[in-house]
């Protein structure tokens, strides 16, 4: 079995590196972080000419239908240089539920407008303030949280939505009238919603509160269990933003190694001292696990293998660890300078407290990581084979 990409999609990745490199400089992400919060980034529309929106998209509906491995190396390559763009919550999140539980209608009318760039989605499934506990069931929400479904139109607020003051359409969880928890989808643009930015970690990421007073909405096609379509929804987003996370702990190790080289104390190389090496020699061994852990989460994405949901555990928890490790002790390796507003280590920092709670908190994870694999190990039929042998 072989868990590398092939010839093309490195082609692709390195591709996409240097086009990111030449029209996404850290001077832009700065400027992006002080602009009006519905004001999108000049770079969507460069990323939407290259076609990367429709890289997963089938090819049936207005997608180049390449597969989720290319959209794997993609997304570590926004990652790497903190793209500000509503890439993650328009393909990972909104895309990926239509195409997997969206009526042929609904993929017909919103996957090529999504993959074209006509419009920007989301999913909007919080309704505690935070993204904490995606696992925990939606039916067991209190009645006073929960967005109501009534009749074609939905009702309460929900928040924080990723993107939310970009997006043009949303999947949002609610409940109907019988208390049954489902999927709808919502266009953005009726007077009967209210928008409301947030303040975020990130600011670039444009998080929101959505509040719906009898807004026109649809049944997401025919998903029969709402909580088991988020759960595989945000499972299948989680491997793509391990890869985000990955490509910006990578960024920060290779920011970090270049500064100890380049700093001098007393006459001698920073990085000539014992305690930073050990500290870059643990920030490459957590990369390098959390790499391995990814790479294993977009074979079973891509394989539609049953193992997607502790593939995506794992990769989600050592990807979290790894970018925050990476950025937290790239800044402190930078000493003084690494906290002013010139150098980039906080640009990458506020992007690994945002990623570690876009699909649920580590905690969750940790959990969800936990329960799927005693599952696993209840049915000897489904135990991976490198978890029968640990």
């Amino acid at each position: 079995m072989n868990f590398d990409f092939d010839e093309d999609q490195y082609f692709i990745k390195n591709d996409a590196r240097r086009f990111l490199s030449d029209r996404c400089s850290m001077d832009m992400v700065r400027t992006y972080l002080d602009s009006d919060a519905t004001e999108i980034s000049p770079l969507w529309q460069e990323i939407v000419e290259l076609g990367w929106l429709g890289v997963a998209i089938p090819e049936e509906y207005g997608g180049l239908g390449m597969g989720y491995l290319e959209l794997c190396v993609i997304a570590e390559e926004l990652g790497r240089v903190v793209a500000p763009v509503p890439f993650s919550s328009s393909i990972y999140l909104a895309a990926e539920a239509i195409v997997q539980y969206g009526s042929e209608e609904q993929k017909q009318q919103y996957l090529p407008a999504i993959a074209s760039g006509e419009l920007i989605g989301t999913m909007a499934w919080s309704e505690k303030g935070a993204w904490s506990e995606p696992s925990v069931s939606l039916s067991n929400q209190d009645e006073s949280d929960a967005v109501v479904f009534d009749n074609g139109f939905i009702t309460g607020v929900k928040r924080p939505v990723s993107h939310g003051m970009l997006a043009d359409i949303a999947v949002v969880t609610a409940r109907n009238t019988e208390g049954e928890t489902v999927l709808v989808l919502v266009e953005l643009s009726e007077n009967t919603l209210q928008r409301k930015p947030l303040i975020s970690v990130d600011p670039s990421q444009r998080n929101a509160q959505l509040s719906f007073d009898r807004h026109p909405a649809l049944l997401l096609g025919k998903c029969e269990d709402a909580q088991e379509a988020l759960d595989n929804v945000l499972n299948r987003a989680a491997i793509l933003y391990a890869f985000e996370q990955v490509g910006g702990a990578q960024r920060c190790q290779e920011l970090a190694v270049e500064y100890v080289k380049e700093r001098k104390t007393f006459s001698r190389q920073v990085g000539s001292y014992q305690a930073v090496k050990h500290k870059l020699a643990r920030m490459y061994a957590q990369n390098e696990l959390a790499r391995s852990n990814a790479y294993y989460g977009a074979w079973a994405l891509a394989s539609g293998s049953e193992e997607l949901p502790l593939a995506a555990a794992a990769a989600r928890i050592s990807a979290t660890n790894c970018f925050e490790f990476a950025a937290r002790e790239g800044l402190h390796l930078h000493g003084g300078m690494g906290y002013t507003w010139e150098v980039d280590c906080h640009l990458y920092l506020k992007r690994s407290r945002d990623l570690a709670l876009k699909v649920g908190s580590s905690r969750c994870w940790n959990e969800k990581l936990i329960a799927t694999a005693l599952a696993c190990m209840n049915d000897t039929e489904k135990v991976p084979t490198w978890l029968a042998n640990s």
